[in-house]
């Protein structure tokens, strides 16, 4: 099926059919192996099926889903990332004082839910977010930090606070 708009009859089940490969097929190639490709193509698939669009209404199928898999995309390379540093860390870290394998998977679980939380603030507000609940400085140390005025971080965490409290609510 080409990329034209879907028919009014069109089901998730032949979206999935008609596209499924392709989309994996790109992912492929963009992350360069299989397994990784077929989790996001499935993911992809499964993010449609939780949200409020009807397959119906969707005008380009390979626009959309190639929307929707590069934003899972980003997010798992955002999580590699993060598990990566996190990773580099432990490294760092006296074996005495090492988290024993269940801690360390908690805590990666702990801080992937905080960057999906935080997803989607500038840069920024985003590191004076954590400065503040991660390293406990107050606001003149925060600002002196980043180099902006403590009106600023308190915009900031305004900012922080208020995108949290909505991502929650979602």
């Amino acid at each position: 099926m080409t990329d034209s708009v879907l028919p009014p009859e069109q089901s998730l089940h032949s979206l999935y059919r008609d596209h499924q490969s392709w989309l994996e097929n790109w992912l492929r190639r963009q992350l360069g192996n299989a397994w990784d490709a077929a989790d996001l193509s499935q993911d992809t698939f499964v993010k449609l099926l939780a949200s409020s669009q009807k397959v119906s209404e969707i005008q380009e199928p390979r626009a959309y889903l190639l929307t929707v898999g590069k934003r899972l995309l980003n997010s798992f390379y955002s999580r590699r990332s993060l598990e990566q540093a996190y990773m580099d860390a432990l490294a760092q870290l006296p074996e005495e004082v090492a988290p024993s394998p269940e801690q360390r998977w908690a805590l990666l679980e702990t801080l992937q839910a905080l960057d999906e939380l935080l997803d989607g603030l500038p840069a920024a507000v985003r590191r004076a977010f954590l400065l503040s609940q991660l390293e406990g400085l107050g606001y003149r140390t925060i600002a002196e930090r980043l180099e902006v005025s403590e009106r600023t971080i308190k915009r900031y965490m305004a900012q922080a606070f208020e995108h949290c409290l909505l991502m929650e609510l979602q």
